[in-house]
């Protein structure tokens, strides 16, 4: 290998660090800007870093500063930065599925009121979805698109509950193992983990790959998961119950949980389900010792929250445009789908919280937490805008619905449950949380 040869690959990646550098600074700042000013107006900070995320793309920065836009987040930087996202967002529900207290709770009931809630936060909204869809196709669909395809498709993105967004808003309010707190995360999974199998086999049909790689698909992501939390967990408790009995977590814990973590992540990659499930399916492995899941937190969640979880929000956003969304002739199918989204969620969950037993309030605290769709729509979306299942037009009028309906979750939550009832909810005053360590309860809350 000759010194000139080694000399131009050090000046190309020097270029590089001092092209990605600027932009991770660039997103820190507008995500910690963004973030204090959700907080002073009683939202969750992650929701500022989401729209921090969007302005940072073409519909605000690009918009008003062309030539700065493209000189921060150039064509070098923005493969870099999609794979931080993804490490970001798989490690971070890596570390909400190592922290989710499944074994706390009322076992089996609690998991049948998971189950329960999953299914009505995905058929109400699946349905009104695709009674929508039916009836806008031809105002508003391409004309490859079939009037099935179609419905479908909004029907499965207006029945998407995010999960990370969701988690994130548990997690700052200290909730995340309280007994609706546990329960809404199960049924979020269960939601959106659904929404990327419909998604397999919306794309399978869309380009005519048959319906055996959408099973294959659906196959592979049920394997996994038994195979995750039956013989990996198994193998892994003898490390839980090391670091419990000797208070230490060291390099060596560390290389395994993270190894272990992003090779779920790449798996379900790899089968088509999106590697956020794959983060969390193997955060559910992990042993359920205290003192493990303590130090397992202390050393990865601020990293993840601070550097990583922005980068992700930030790479969404630079794919997001909403100068489509144009014209009074557009506010009329807007306002059909987001009223479908939105009374879909919030009142099929809450009726069906109630039905299980529930009180009224704690019903519509948890349909308006589970109507949060966040980012995971806009994943969603975007997958459908680069297949050709949707128009521009569309794609902005579902980016309207998930902001909104994201917007809207805490102060639903907080209009159904006021502070001095949500207390009550603590996971301190929860006996399944009663052998956690009272930190435990209180990540990324700032």
């Amino acid at each position: 290998m000759s010194p000139t040869f080694l000399a131009a690959t050090t000046d190309k990646n020097l270029e590089l660090v001092l092209r990605v550098l600027p932009a991770i600074v660039v997103v820190l700042a507008a995500s910690a800007v963004c973030g204090r000013l959700a907080m002073l107006v009683k939202q969750p900070r992650v929701l500022g870093e989401m729209v921090a995320g969007v302005l940072l793309g073409p519909t605000l920065f690009g918009a008003l500063f062309p030539d700065a836009q493209k000189a921060v987040f150039t064509a070098e930087v923005k493969p870099v930065l999609y794979v931080l996202s993804t490490i970001g967002l798989t490690l971070f529900m890596f570390l909400v599925g190592a922290g989710l207290d499944h074994a706390g709770g009322n076992g089996r009931k609690e998991t049948r009121n998971a189950a329960v809630l999953a299914v009505s936060g995905i058929v109400p909204s699946l349905l009104l979805g695709v009674a929508s869809g039916h009836l806008l196709h031809d105002r508003l669909s391409r004309p490859d698109v079939t009037p099935f395809e179609f419905a479908l498709f909004i029907g499965g993105a207006l029945s998407i509950t995010a999960f990370p967004m969701l988690a994130r808003i548990l997690y700052e309010r200290g909730l995340e193992n309280s007994r609706i707190g546990r329960m809404t995360l199960l049924g979020a999974s269960v939601d959106d983990a659904a929404a990327w199998c419909f998604l397999a086999v919306l794309s399978a049909l869309h380009a005519d790959a048959g319906a055996l790689h959408a099973l294959r698909t659906i196959g592979l992501t049920v394997v996994f998961t038994v195979v995750m939390l039956t013989v990996v967990s198994r193998l892994l408790r003898p490390m839980g119950a090391q670091v419990q009995r000797t208070g230490r977590f060291g390099f060596d814990q560390m290389y395994v949980v993270v190894g272990i973590a992003l090779l779920a992540g790449l798996f379900t990659d790899y089968i088509g389900i999106y590697s956020v499930f794959g983060g969390f399916v193997a955060g559910l492995a992990m042993p359920r010792d205290p003192a493990f899941r303590q130090a397992l937190h202390d050393r990865m969640m601020d990293l993840v929250c601070v550097l990583l979880l922005p980068i992700f929000f930030t790479f969404s956003g630079l794919n997001t445009e909403l100068g489509g969304l144009a014209g009074w002739a557009m506010i009329g199918p807007f306002l059909l789908i987001f009223a479908a989204g939105f009374a879909g969620k919030y009142v099929g969950c809450a009726l069906a919280m109630r039905g299980i037993g529930f009180g009224w309030r704690e019903s519509w605290a948890v349909g308006g937490l589970m109507n949060a769709r966040g980012l995971m729509i806009l994943i969603f979306i975007n997958i459908g805008l680069a297949q050709g299942m949707i128009t521009k037009e569309v794609f902005s009028m579902l980016v309207l619905v998930a902001v909104l309906t994201t917007a809207g979750a805490v102060p639903l939550y907080r209009w159904a449950l006021p502070e001095h009832l949500e207390r009550r909810m603590a996971p301190a005053a929860q006996p399944a949380a009663a052998d956690a360590p009272p930190a435990e309860a209180a990540p990324a809350r700032t």
